[in-house]
């Protein structure tokens, strides 16, 4: 069986979590006899299949930009040439260029997108958009969201409840290096331990401006990995705090991300808005017994993070709230670790990247 995943950025041009999440269900399903390839959009692409352990990599020449949307004047006949080779096409929502491709191609073969985000911040563009999306999402034959969450609470999913699936994000552990004792130790000498860990792409949603303000006044210890769009105002904003306890970090090896998550006290995911469909961090975190610290919003991420049982679910954009639950886990270290350890019993439970990929087989199956 061929599978051709559509999304806007792979890599290894970029690295954020919807791009993990692809990874893991192409090499979870190619245990299950799946074969592979990814479709997607790069401002320098290779003039072959690039070879991934997971999977191929077409890429068609990005040509620009609107709103985060790639868009490309050459991808039509390639994407064409993969849906021929394919037997299902799966699709990764939100990009709207790939509704399009959908349509324009005429796509006649079985299709399923999995529904990653509504789309929160460009409510004028949303309103161009939304026939085209429609349209798109009556003729896939199948729509995945990541969680009941979700489901439940998303107004554009609710029109297509008769063909959604649930079916959560999982991570297969063992694609996850194992660092030396040595590399440990050394990167503790550099950032310490004990801290609070945020992982991902610095983007407006993640609410990291409203972590900064949490910790301000305090001994709190944070560390931030990862770049992105607001960087340089998070960086500004810390300074302007005159924030002595708050390391950034940028871009980190897989390597160095494990390691500091085996350092880190507890994982702060403080977005606050449902942009954060699901925060394949706090399933990281999960993944290597670490209680969670995330915000009410509605989506996948109380999911992942049991209130009160793996870590404390606070209310959004709420500074004090934030910091109160950051103060407990850092002054009740048998809290942390009994949270760390109910965290670590629920990944085994629901979030196994082997249960996501039999998962994904089995709809495969039966869209065939």
């Amino acid at each position: 069986m061929r599978v051709l995943h559509v999304y806007r950025t792979y890599f290894p041009d970029s690295q954020g979590g919807l791009e993990e999440v692809i990874r893991q269900i192409c090499r979870n399903t190619g245990l299950q006899g799946v074969e592979s390839r990814v479709f997607t959009l790069s401002a320098n692409p290779s003039s072959t299949l690039l070879q991934r352990e997971e999977a191929e990599v077409c890429q068609s020449k990005l040509t620009f930009e609107v709103a985060s949307c790639g868009v490309s004047v050459r991808a039509l006949a390639c994407f064409r040439q993969q849906v021929e080779w394919a037997d299902i096409i799966h699709y990764h929502f939100p990009w709207p260029f790939a509704d399009l491709l959908h349509l324009v191609a005429r796509v006649n073969k079985p299709s399923l997108v999995t529904y990653h985000s509504d789309i929160v911040r460009q409510k004028g563009l949303l309103k161009l958009y939304r026939p085209l999306m429609h349209a798109f999402l009556r003729r896939v034959d199948s729509i995945v969201a990541t969680s009941q969450n979700y489901f439940a609470t998303s107004s554009i999913l609710g029109f297509y409840s008769e063909k959604v699936e649930v079916i959560p994000i999982g991570l297969d552990e063992t694609t996850y290096p194992v660092p030396e004792e040595s590399f440990v130790d050394k990167l503790r000498g550099r950032v310490g331990e004990g801290f609070f860990l945020f992982v991902g792409v610095l983007r407006y949603y993640k609410g990291l401006h409203i972590l900064l303000e949490a910790i301000k006044d305090s001994d709190l210890k944070v560390v931030i990995v990862g770049s992105g769009p607001v960087e340089k105002e998070l960086k500004k904003r810390a300074a302007d705090l005159n924030l002595k306890n708050v390391q950034f970090l940028g871009y980190v090896s897989d390597e160095e991300k494990v390691a500091l998550i085996h350092l880190s006290r507890a994982i702060v995911f403080p977005s606050y808005l449902r942009s954060e469909a699901f925060g394949v961090t706090l399933v990281e975190g999960a993944m290597y017994g670490k209680p969670l610290i995330s915000t009410e919003i509605g989506t996948g991420t109380s999911f992942v993070n049991e209130d009160g049982v793996t870590g404390f679910v606070v209310p959004p954009a709420s500074p004090k709230h934030l910091q109160a639950a950051m103060f407990e886990l850092e002054n009740d270290s048998s809290l942390a670790v009994r949270m760390g350890e109910a965290s670590r019993s629920r990944y085994e439970r629901l979030f196994t990247g082997k249960l996501m990929g039999e998962r994904y087989a089995r709809l495969y199956e039966k869209l065939l």
